[in-house]
């Protein structure tokens, strides 16, 4: 089955274009291509590992030193969790 190519629009300051510009040449690639293996490569290391956001009480009392917290501390943080 043939790709059917399709445009994805990004805004950029000129700084921010200007760096990828560069890139692009340094490594001998247009800007679309360069921009394109960037992003593809990013994607695919981030579906990789998916980071989903924590929730719930373990959320709340992650990184707490929950045997100092009181019992009145502990009943506040699972309201709602």
């Amino acid at each position: 089955m043939p790709i059917i190519p399709t445009r994805l629009e990004l805004r950029l300051g000129s700084t921010e274009k200007d760096r990828i510009v560069r890139a692009a040449a340094l490594r001998g690639q247009a800007v679309s291509a360069f921009v394109r293996d960037v992003v593809l490569r990013e994607a695919e290391a981030t579906l990789a590992k998916p980071h989903w956001p924590e929730r719930g009480l373990a959320a709340k009392l992650r990184g707490r030193a929950t045997a100092r917290l009181s019992t009145d501390e502990i009943m506040r943080l699972t309201r709602g969790a």
